[in-house]
């Protein structure tokens, strides 16, 4: 392929492919330091592994059985600083791990939590204690004792989101159903070659990044036909949802025989959502399901702790994402580092690629200082680190989610205190911009059911990138549990309608 740089081609200082939370992270970071940045998504923003996790912003207690101490205490930290920047959507959680002591003895886990406790920075978060169970535990009754900590919870996709739409205030450009198709170096740049829906096109950078998760490797090999720096090794994690196992607002993190932990966590006020899995992967990311297997090992998991016995008829929801992960040759995929390795390739001196490999979701942001500081050295006179203590889109004037709730039930006649709930929860202080001055339900249009109003969607689809009804019920509202067949195809046709208007336009 060759394309043509004339005057008229607008140049980039980067390009970012991969519109998950690394992806997002980077650009929102590079934005807000001055420098110009695209970046394409060819599903929907957080359509893939970074909507797949365990929805947790947490240390990674079991880390330190291997070693990961520079991880876990730069994870630690940054519970204080995101919860800080994202309110909304990030809250503080306390953990209950049942004591095991056929798997770890009790001195090695309080150990641990001291380390947990100590090692990253704590202000707000809750220390570790220990605890024991009564006669009303939802737990088995020889399961006597057990162990508290602090960690925290967050709605996955909208942290995504909410960091693409702080890029694109800061001037990035966030585009999605786009795909690279192609990317090589020319007159000094990067050209890109992309596809949407409607037409292809290029355009230039004068740095690459590329924050693909599970297909780093296959983009650099195939896409920009040069040699990859590192191996991947896509390990898949599964999740179920069931109804609410036990009635208290604490997760349990559950030990196994096999020394892997899962997590059982209260999940949208009616279920327990109950996870992760590790297994190595080794098909198409797009189409990763839960397997049989993985099926089964959850749920046995939970009914080796649980009073409440779990068949494969209670599981009303799953799901299955697949982390990419820097190959460290390890046999145990449980064991393979979490931690992020960047990777930059540059022609001399110039035209630099930066690929990410492995990361987490709570410590995305570090993950993109250290991007930035590696990219730096390819630009002048950009300003430093910002993201710290800038809080996300929705936390602008933040005082409690109670006192915006009640704001909301005060503004809007006829709103439910549950849908006050959910929109403060989702948008945050943004709610007023998703408003735009109504006062009434009766204002918000056509109502598609389970509280969702045309209103709501149409903001979802001109400020937050939705297009289809997964976006809106999946990613965006968390409203697909609640949805029937037909409820979502009377959204599907919808926003059809809606999208042959704005092309006929």
């Amino acid at each position: 392929m060759t394309a043509q740089l004339n005057d008229y081609s607008k140049i980039y200082d980067i390009a970012v492919i991969g519109g998950g939370i690394n992806g997002v992270g980077i650009t929102n970071d590079a934005a807000g330091r001055g420098l110009s940045v695209f970046l394409c998504e060819k599903d929907d923003l957080a359509s893939h592994t970074s909507s797949a996790s365990s929805k947790l912003i947490h240390g990674g207690l079991r880390y330190l059985e291997y070693k990961e101490f520079r991880l876990v205490r730069e994870a630690l930290a940054e519970r204080e600083v995101l919860l800080a920047k994202a309110p909304h959507i990030i809250k503080p959680m306390r953990f209950i791990m049942p004591h095991r002591p056929h798997l770890r003895p009790a001195w090695l886990i309080r150990a641990g939590l001291f380390f947990y406790d100590h090692l990253g920075k704590r202000e707000t978060l809750l220390g570790s204690n220990n605890i024991y169970f009564k006669e009303n535990s939802p737990l088995k009754p020889a399961i006597t004792r057990g162990f508290e900590y602090s960690d925290c919870t967050v709605d996955d996709a909208r942290l995504v989101v909410l960091n693409a739409m702080q890029a694109r205030e800061k001037g990035a450009d966030v585009v999605t159903q786009t795909r690279c198709i192609a990317a090589e170096r020319q007159e000094g740049l990067w050209c890109l070659y992309l596809q949407d829906e409607h037409e292809s096109y290029q355009i230039w950078a004068r740095a690459l990044v590329n924050a693909t998760g599970p297909w780093v490797e296959q983009i650099i090999r195939e896409e920009m036909q040069l040699p990859s720096p590192y191996g991947v090794r896509l390990i898949q994690g599964s999740h179920i949802v069931v109804p609410k196992l036990y009635d208290c607002h604490k997760a349990f993190i559950m030990q196994n025989e096999d020394r892997r932990i899962v997590f059982a966590i209260p999940y949208l006020e009616q279920y327990t959502l109950i996870g992760t899995t590790d297994q190595e992967y080794h098909g198409d990311p797009q189409t990763v399901q839960i397997t049989d297997q993985e099926t089964d090992y959850l749920l046995a998991i939970a009914n080796s702790h649980f009073k409440k016995q779990l068949t494969r008829a209670d599981i009303v929801s799953q799901f299955s994402g697949v982390r990419a992960l820097c190959d460290d040759e390890s046999d145990n995929p449980s064991a393979i580092t979490r931690d992020y390795t960047l990777a930059l390739q540059s022609e001399n001196g110039q035209m630099p690629l930066l690929s990410v490999f492995g990361g987490k979701i709570t410590t995305y942001r570090k993950l993109a200082e250290a991007a930035m500081e590696k990219l730096e050295p390819f630009f002048d006179g950009i300003s430093g680190e910002w993201t710290a203590e800038a809080v996300l889109p929705g936390a602008e004037g933040w005082t409690s989610i109670d006192d915006l709730i009640g704001k909301i039930q005060q503004q809007v006649q006829g709103i439910s205190s549950a849908l006050a709930k959910r929109w403060a929860h989702s948008y945050g202080t943004r709610v007023w911009v998703m408003l735009a001055g109504r006062n009434s339900i009766e204002q918000c249009g056509q109502a598609f059911g389970h509280e969702l109003f045309q209103h709501e969607v149409d903001y979802l689809c001109e400020v937050e990138w939705a297009i289809t009804a997964d976006d809106i019920l999946w990613r965006r509202t968390k409203l697909g549990l609640q949805f029937n067949a037909m409820e979502k195809a009377v959204l599907e046709s919808y926003l059809a309608k809606k999208k042959q208007k704005e092309d006929a336009a």
